[in-house]
């Protein structure tokens, strides 16, 4: 059995998976906020609750919003604030008096998707987290890539590539940097943007909705958002040239976009074809806990 945590930034939710990769267990509770210590608590909580149900004491993976740097052992680039800095994957090993290991959530998505997803059985996955930020993971052979910086799968905080002239007016992103890919293609900036243009506020769900029911603004907004995505997929294709790039967050729910998009990144790859598949996640939302307990491979 393995147990898998997924570390949000509203909701921790737990899973337990027995020896064959099926849910045994799922419980889902809410993030204390800007507390390191009470969450601590509340992710203790659900393993003690697996023990006593199971009756036995299984590894623990945890999936992050952020990374822990390998130069310091300690959290980096995370959302949830209250735990950079700190040594995350020791202070749960401590209290839970056994290995834990952490990852990019959006590694655990990846690595889900390929262990036994939509991506089974391919060599390369190149996983794309598509909701509140834009993020990814890479996985080779069932092994996530981390490189030596632990930042491997950023690919939102690349610049949007080959700009066109109504793109040059760039946003800045919370990173610190200006025009990165998260600021043109993640749910809050499609909503900005909506919102810019009409003075009206809506969800990303929303302007999709309205995109199948004739709005003028939302069908312009969507054909933009096609060929971002399809230019910003090209330069991983160009880089990596993965088997399977499957799509998760929220965005990834409009269905147009498996068909939209490749047939529009053809023209940005360096390839005279383009084999990669763009598929949705088989598991939604619970991949990224999915793929926490994948980061023990074998049951122990």
């Amino acid at each position: 059995m393995r147990i898998g945590i997924d570390l949000g930034g509203t909701k921790i939710e737990a899973v337990a998976l027995d020896q064959h990769g099926d849910r045994v267990y799922q419980e889902r509770i809410a993030t204390p906020q800007g507390n390191y210590h009470a969450t601590l608590d509340q992710i203790v909580s659900l393993v003690s609750e697996i023990d006593q149900t199971f009756g036995i004491r299984a590894p623990v993976g945890v999936g992050i919003p952020g990374t822990i740097s390998p130069s310091t052992g300690l959290v980096k680039n995370a959302n949830s604030t209250c735990l950079i800095g700190r040594p995350l994957d020791k202070d749960l090993s401590a209290r839970l008096q056994r290995p834990v290991r952490c990852a990019n959530d959006a590694n655990c998505f990846a690595l889900s998707e390929a262990s036994d997803g939509a991506a089974a059985g391919a060599s390369s996955v190149f996983g794309v987290i598509l909701g509140t930020g834009v993020g990814g993971g890479l996985v080779i052979n069932q092994q996530i890539i981390c490189g030596p910086n632990s930042i491997s799968g950023e690919w939102g905080h690349n610049p949007l590539p080959w700009p066109s002239s109504s793109e040059a007016a760039i946003s800045p992103c919370y990173c610190g940097r200006q025009g990165c890919i998260e600021t043109w293609l993640s749910g809050p900036a499609l909503s900005l943007q909506y919102q810019k243009l009409s003075g009206e506020t809506l969800r990303s769900e929303e302007i999709w909705q309205r995109v199948s029911t004739g709005d003028p603004l939302a069908q312009a907004l969507s054909q933009q958002y096609y060929r971002r995505l399809a230019k910003s997929l090209a330069t991983v294709i160009n880089m990596i040239d993965p088997e399977i790039i499957v799509l998760g967050g929220g965005l990834s729910n409009e269905s147009s976009l498996y068909e939209a998009v490749p047939a529009l990144w053809q023209q940005y790859v360096f390839s005279d074809t383009v084999v990669t598949r763009l598929v949705p996640a088989k598991f939604g939302d619970a991949s990224g806990v999915r793929g926490a307990a994948w980061l023990w491979p074998e049951q122990h």
